[in-house]
């Protein structure tokens, strides 16, 4: 581990994680990269994350309160925010040094851009062997589309996972949610932890390479053999589980949706029994857990017809007491009321410096010994630029003065 005696600076709480001790420097945009630096962060690994005078995009995605962006006030929280101009020979000259003394450099610049910037994997390990290089792209850095421009919604398709999503008789959809760039930063995030095991061992870093299509394209497991040895090929089947029910969303008397999950054969008979209609057990069509996924639709109309007649409340109430898995389908009032978030600290009030506080979406997972804490909330663009350029690399004040009026870092005074 690299020195991070002055992991955080003056003012700044210092992090006491299982990454503690670690330093993380973060060149990265929108979603998969910022999230993947903030596993490292709320873990206790001191990440430094350095912005383009704009700013990254998310500050402009999300929701905003007068000019805070909510979305980055929680994916940058627990990082130090520097602002540099990497255009300019000075600015990636100040970068450089700043990887040389860290232990993980997670980027998300299409392949190629980091060496034509003097950034490379090759170039940094020269001075730092034991470097481990995150990379995070659409496709990989090799392969005929390496250079392809991608999103988490584009390698969705490419991964035939959008092919999947949403109802049979209708266009593949959309979750409103940036799903594959999450679950590639959890990827690339057990990458690099892996490496850094790796690098106790032999001393040497490693590059981690994580592409979107395969982390989309990895949920497909169920799928690659089926289609290789039987020319299986899946389609949409709304919300229901292929080949299993009752397992869907199902409508209730006050307008909303509960979903039942009801696999196996001993909990299929306690949800008929506490239907009232045990002699479904007898139905040819329902007898057996092949049969009824042989039969979903009929399967979803005999519990719907049921379902309707009772509030969503009620069907929790009394499927729990029966010990068959049910939920409501939630909105945001309900995560916000649910006394299950609250006892497992999933939202979080943390102190912002201009809203007072903020309600985050709380660390997963959860360890016994060395939990994850967020310390403070995203800071302001360029917030910690001076503080990082003089703690990391030792510049004064007239140095860094002189930064600022050459254009090369930005300490927020620009407006965004």
């Amino acid at each position: 581990m690299n020195d991070a005696a002055s992991a955080h600076g003056a003012g700044h709480a210092t992090p006491t994680g299982p990454l503690a001790g670690y330093k993380a420097l973060e060149l990265c945009s929108t979603v998969a990269g910022p999230a993947c630096a903030r596993l490292f962060a709320d873990f206790g690994a001191d990440v430094i994350k350095v912005e383009p005078f704009s700013g990254d995009p998310l500050r402009s995605m999300g929701r905003h309160a007068g000019d805070v962006s909510l979305y980055a006030a929680t994916m940058l929280r627990n990082k130090r925010v520097i602002s540099v101009d990497l255009k300019t020979d000075e600015g990636r000259a100040l970068v450089g040094r700043l990887a040389r003394q860290t232990d993980v450099l997670i980027e998300n610049y299409r392949p190629g851009v980091m060496e034509r910037m003097g950034l490379g994997y090759e170039a940094l390990s020269r001075d730092n062997p034991g470097l481990v290089m995150v990379r995070i792209s659409g496709y990989g850095q090799t392969g005929p589309y390496r250079m392809r421009p991608g999103y988490g919604a584009i390698c969705e398709a490419m991964a035939g996972v959008r092919h999947l999503t949403g109802d049979p008789d209708r266009p593949p959809a959309r979750v409103a949610l940036a799903t594959t760039d999450y679950l590639t930063a959890v990827y690339a995030a057990f990458g690099a932890t892996m490496a850094l095991l790796h690098r106790e061992r032999t001393g040497r870093g490693q590059v981690v390479d994580a592409a979107l299509y395969e982390a989309a394209f990895a949920q497909m497991d169920a799928y690659v053999p089926a289609f290789r040895t039987t020319g299986f090929v899946p389609k949409r089947v709304g919300p229901n589980l292929p080949n299993m029910a009752p397992n869907s969303l199902y409508p209730t008397r006050d307008g909303g949706y509960v979903l039942i999950a009801a696999n196996s054969d001993p909990t299929f008979l306690r949800l008929i029994q506490t239907m009232g209609q045990p002699q479904l057990l007898d139905d040819p069509k329902l007898s057996s857990i092949r049969l009824r996924g042989d039969n979903i639709e009929y399967c979803n109309q005999v519990v719907a017809a049921w379902t309707r007649q009772h509030d969503g409340v009620e069907i929790e109430r009394l499927l729990l007491a029966a010990e068959v898995p049910v939920s409501r389908v939630y909105t945001m009032p309900d995560i916000f009321e649910d006394p299950q978030f609250a006892a497992r600290d999933m939202l979080p009030e943390v102190p912002h410096p201009k809203l007072g506080s903020l309600v985050h979406a709380g660390i997963v997972p959860k360890l016994s010994e060395t939990p994850g804490a967020i310390v403070r909330s995203g800071p302001d663009l360029g917030q910690d630029t001076r503080q990082v350029l003089a703690s990391e690399l030792g510049l004064g004040d007239a140095e860094i003065d002189g930064l600022i009026e050459r254009g090369i870092v930005d300490c927020g005074s620009r407006a965004v």
